[in-house]
C-alpha cells in the first residue's frame, strides 16, 4: 500500500514539486522518524518569487488581462453571439510566443469535448436517450464555441489553433513588460442546464413559457501564466474548475427588453434600464439594513405574461476580477440592502423567480449580508462592492455573484431540508468571493485551495447563523465514514482533481475538518485565526500554492505543523487511537534501611582496541605523542590503559547498598498514599498522528479532560504511554470525548465501563444533528397551515 499511495502522491504534486523520487517515508522499517519529519523537498524551494515563509518574495509577479466585451443574447434560438477585445499583460520576465485561451463551452460539445472518459459496463436497463449517447461517429450536436474572428489591434488575422477546450493564440513576440490588444468575435448555441447538466446555460419553465439563463464560462477567456507552473492549460472536464487572471472588466449585454440582469460589477446605467419607480426603491435599498424589493413579486408575475420584442443594453463594468458571470431573465423578483464591513458598504442583493419566493425574499440577502460580514471576520475585508445570490436551481461561484437553489413547494410551504440546505449554499457559494475568486488559487489542479479552505470558512458562518444549524462539512465525526472507507477508495487531498473517486468528501469535507480540528484542537482559536488571516492577507489577489498556505500557517503561528499536513493532506491514513491497557497502583512506602545486596563495579579501561586512525599515527613516526614527550601527564590510568598494572581480585567484595531514603512523614504518607496512580497504553491502529484526548470521570461523577499533543508519539509512532497521579479514583476512561479527532472506531476508545454508542445510537444521534427527520412530501409548515 505505501508504493501505491506514494505513486498517487507523485503524480499529485509535480505541479509545485521540483524534485521528485524520494519516499514518503523518512525512516522505513522503524517504529519512529517517519510522521514528524519536515516535508522537506515534498515542498518546492523558496525562491524570489514565494519566499520560505510562505509570503509573495520580492520579485512575485503575475499577468492581468483586460477585457472589453459586447455580447447579444437571443431567447428565442437560445443564443449568444459576442465580440470581445482583450489587453494582455506580459509581467512575466519571459518572452511569449503564443497566448493560451480557454474555450469552456466546448465541454458541451460532444465532439471538441477534453474527452476524459470513465469505466462503464452494461447496465440492466437503460433509456433510448442514453443508448443514443453511446453511438460512435454521432454527428457534431452543435454545442460549443463557434470562433468566427481572431485579430490584433490593427485588425490584422491571427493564426490559432483548438485543441478541445483550449486555444493556442500565435502573436509576435511579447517581451517582459509589454502588452498585446487583440479582438475574438464568437458564437455559440446556450445549453439546457437542466437537461444536459453543466454550470452555465439556460432553465426553462413550461407553465409560464419563459427562459432563465446563467451565462458562466461563456467567452473566450485567458489562461494563468505563473512564475511555478508556467502556462495552466490543462483541458477542463467538466470538474476541476478554473485558474484565471485578474483583470477590469466593461461588459455590455444586449437583452430583451423585460429582463432583470444581474452580473459580476456594478451597473453604469440603471437609469436607462429601469422604471422610475424601480431605479428608486434601489436607492433607498443600497441604505438600507434590511432588504427592500427593487422589482416586486407582482411586478415579476407581470413581466412573465408580457413577453417584449424590444431590446434594452446593460452596461457593467469590474476593476480586479478573475472572472465576469451574468444573469438574464423576465422571471427575476430582486431585493437588496447594504451591509457595512470594516468601514465600507457593501450591496447585497438577490434574484429569484416566483418558485422561490416564500424562501429568498425571507433569508437570501440577509444571507449574503451575514456571509461577507463573517468571512470579512476571519479573512480579509470583502474587496468588492457587490454580491449576490441567485436562485437558479444551481450552485456555482463567480465574482460578485452566485448561483443557488432554494424552491419551495406550489403551496408555499418548505421543509427544513430545503431551507438550511438553501442558507448552506448561498454562504457557501457567496464565501467563494474570498476563495477562489480574491485569494486565487488554481482550481484545475488543487481543488481542496477553493473547496476545502471555503468550506472550512463556511462551517464558521454556518455555526454564527444559528447555533443548532446542522452544518454538514466541518466537524470533526462527519467526515469519519469516508475515512473509514477502504484504501482503494480513498487518496490523499493533495491529488489532482480529475483524479478523485469521491470528490465531495476529498476536495471539500476533509480539508475543511482538518483546519477545523487545527483551530479547536491543535492550535487553538487565537493562533489558527491569526495565522489563517495573515494567509489571506498575504495572497489576496495573487496565485497561492499549497506550499505558501502550509508555510504561512507555521510561520505566523509559530507551530510545527509539517506532521499535520504530511498527515492529513498527503495520506490515506485514518486516526484510529486505542486505549489498550490501563495499570492501576496506590503507593508503597520502603523503610530508608532496608538493605540491597550488590557489588562493587570495577571499571575497564575507557579504550580497549585500536582503530585505523590509532594504528596510523602510531605508524607514522613523524607523530610525537604529547604523553611521550613530557613524561608528567603519564599517571595510573596511563598504564593502566596499556596493561601495565595488575588488578588484584581478592579485594573486590560484596556488600550491602542502602537505598538513599528518608522516611516520609505522617502528613507525606497521607498526601501520596490518597493518590491513585494510572498508566495508560495507547496505540495507534489507524497510522494518523493525532492528539489525544483523555477524559477520567471518577467515582464521585466529577470529570477532568488532559489534552496530550500528538508530539507524544515522535518517538513510537505506533505505541505510546502516559502514566498519571490523580487524587481521585477513577471510574472511567474515554479517548475523545467530544469526537474533535475524526476517530474512526469509538469502540477501543474506553476503559471502566463507558460504553460506546451502538450503531442504532449513533444513528439516532447524527439525525438529530443533522437536523433531519421530516419528510419532504408533507412536511410541518403543510401541517400547521391545513389547521392538522
Amino acid at each position: 500500500m505505501i508504493k501505491k499511495w506514494y505513486n498517487i502522491l507523485v503524480m499529485s504534486v509535480a505541479l509545485v514539486q521540483p524534485v521528485l523520487g524520494q519516499n514518503i517515508q523518512n525512516n522505513p522499517g522503524s517504529n519512529h522518524g517517519n510522521k514528524f519529519e519536515q516535508l522537506g523537498t515534498i515542498l518546492p524551494t523558496p525562491n524570489e518569487q514565494r519566499t520560505a515563509s510562505g509570503a509573495p518574495g520580492l520579485r512575485y509577479w503575475q499577468q492581468k488581462a483586460d477585457y472589453d466585451i459586447k455580447c447579444e443574447l437571443d431567447e428565442n434560438k437560445q443564443r449568444l453571439k459576442g465580440s470581445e477585445t482583450i489587453t494582455y499583460y506580459n509581467n512575466s520576465p519571459d518572452v511569449l510566443t503564443y497566448l493560451w485561451i480557454q474555450l469552456d463551452e466546448n465541454q458541451h460539445n460532444n465532439i471538441r469535448n477534453a474527452n476524459y472518459q470513465n469505466a462503464s459496463k452494461m447496465p440492466e436497463n437503460t433509456t433510448g436517450t442514453q443508448v443514443d449517447d453511446m453511438a460512435l461517429g454521432k454527428a457534431d450536436n452543435g454545442y460549443g464555441f463557434n470562433i468566427t474572428k481572431i485579430t490584433d489591434g490593427e485588425g490584422k488575422n491571427l493564426r490559432y489553433t483548438i485543441n478541445k477546450t483550449m486555444m493556442r493564440i500565435e502573436v509576435p513576440a511579447l517581451k517582459s513588460g509589454s502588452k498585446f490588444i487583440f479582438n475574438i468575435d464568437w458564437d455559440y448555441n446556450i445549453v439546457d442546464r437542466i437537461a444536459l447538466g453543466g454550470r452555465g446555460g439556460y432553465e426553462y419553465f413550461p407553465k409560464d413559457g419563459n427562459y432563465l439563463f446563467t451565462m458562466s464560462q461563456w467567452y473566450p477567456r485567458l489562461c494563468v501564466y505563473s512564475d511555478f507552473q508556467g502556462w495552466q492549460n490543462h483541458q477542463f472536464t467538466g470538474r476541476g474548475e478554473f485558474a484565471l487572471t485578474f483583470g477590469d472588466f466593461k461588459v455590455q449585454m444586449t437583452v430583451p427588453a423585460d429582463h432583470m440582469v444581474g452580473s459580476t460589477g456594478e451597473c453604469q446605467n440603471y437609469a436607462q434600464v429601469l422604471t422610475p419607480s424601480q431605479l428608486s426603491r434601489f436607492n433607498k435599498a443600497k441604505i438600507s439594513s434590511t432588504p427592500i424589493e427593487i422589482v416586486t413579486l407582482a411586478e415579476a408575475k407581470a413581466a412573465e405574461t408580457k413577453k417584449s420584442s424590444a431590446k434594452k443594453t446593460w452596461v457593467f463594468h469590474a476593476k480586479d476580477v478573475r472572472d465576469f458571470a451574468w444573469t438574464s431573465s423576465r422571471k427575476y423578483i430582486w431585493d437588496a440592502m447594504n451591509q457595512p464591513v470594516e468601514g465600507k458598504d457593501v450591496l447585497c442583493m438577490s434574484f429569484y423567480g416566483k418558485e422561490a419566493y416564500n424562501l429568498y425574499s425571507k433569508f437570501s440577502t440577509r444571507a449574503v449580508a451575514h456571509t461577507v460580514k463573517t468571512y470579512s471576520h476571519f479573512t480579509i475585508p470583502y474587496a468588492y462592492p457587490v454580491a449576490q445570490s441567485i436562485e437558479a436551481a444551481n450552485g456555482m461561484e463567480y465574482p460578485m455573484i452566485c448561483f443557488n437553489y432554494g424552491r419551495t413547494n406550489e403551496d408555499g410551504t418548505y421543509s427544513e431540508t430545503v431551507k438550511n440546505g438553501m442558507i448552506g449554499v448561498i454562504i457557501h457559494e457567496v464565501g467563494h468571493n474570498f476563495f477562489p475568486m480574491i485569494i486565487n488559487s488554481d482550481e484545475r489542479q488543487w481543488s481542496w485551495m477553493d473547496e476545502g479552505l471555503n468550506t472550512f470558512v463556511e462551517y464558521l458562518t454556518e455555526e454564527l447563523w444559528d447555533n443548532k444549524f446542522p452544518s454538514k462539512r466541518g466537524p470533526a465525526y462527519a467526515i469519519v465514514p469516508y475515512m473509514k472507507l477502504p484504501k482503494d477508495q480513498l487518496e490523499p487531498i493533495m491529488s489532482n482533481s480529475e483524479n478523485i473517486v469521491n470528490f465531495g468528501p476529498n476536495a471539500y469535507a476533509k480539508p475543511a475538518t482538518g483546519l477545523n480540528i487545527l483551530r479547536e484542537t491543535i492550535m487553538g482559536r487565537e493562533l489558527f485565526d491569526y495565522a489563517f488571516k495573515e494567509y489571506s492577507r498575504r495572497w489576496a489577489f495573487k496565485h497561492p500554492t499549497p506550499a505558501d498556505f502550509f508555510r504561512t500557517m507555521e510561520d505566523a503561528s509559530g507551530e510545527d505543523l509539517d506532521w499535520f499536513w504530511r498527515g492529513w493532506f498527503y495520506s490515506t491514513d485514518a486516526c484510529d487511537i486505542a486505549l489498550d491497557e490501563v495499570k492501576y497502583a496506590k503507593a508503597d512506602f520502603p523503610k530508608p534501611s532496608q538493605p540491597v545486596a550488590g557489588t562493587i563495579k570495577i571499571d575497564k579501561p575507557l579504550v580497549n582496541e585500536d582503530d585505523i586512525g590509532k594504528i596510523r599515527n602510531r605508524e607514522d613516526k613523524r607523530i610525537k605523542f604529547y604523553t611521550d614527550q613530557d613524561l608528567e601527564a603519564r599517571d595510573f590510568y596511563w598504564k593502566y590503559a596499556r596493561g601495565l598494572v595488575q588488578i588484584d581480585s581478592s579485594k573486590i567484595k560484596t556488600k550491602e547498598i542502602r537505598l538513599p531514603l528518608e522516611e516520609f512523614s505522617a502528613e507525606e504518607k497521607t498526601k501520596y498514599g490518597n493518590k491513585y496512580f494510572y498508566e495508560l497504553n495507547f496505540s495507534n491502529k489507524g497510522g494518523l498522528v493525532m492528539p489525544i484526548i483523555v477524559q477520567f470521570t471518577f467515582k464521585d461523577g466529577t470529570s477532568v479532560i488532559d489534552r496530550i499533543p500528538a508530539q507524544i508519539w515522535r518517538l513510537n509512532e505506533q505505541k505510546t504511554s502516559k502514566f498519571y497521579a490523580l487524587d481521585k479514583e477513577v471510574a472511567n476512561i474515554k479517548i475523545d470525548p467530544f469526537r474533535e479527532t475524526s476517530d474512526i472506531d469509538e469502540s477501543n476508545n474506553t476503559w471502566g465501563g463507558a460504553q460506546a454508542p451502538s450503531r442504532f445510537q449513533l444513528f439516532k444521534t447524527k439525525m438529530n444533528a443533522a437536523g433531519r427527520g421530516q419528510s419532504d412530501g408533507v412536511n410541518p409548515m403543510q401541517l400547521e397551515k391545513k389547521g392538522k
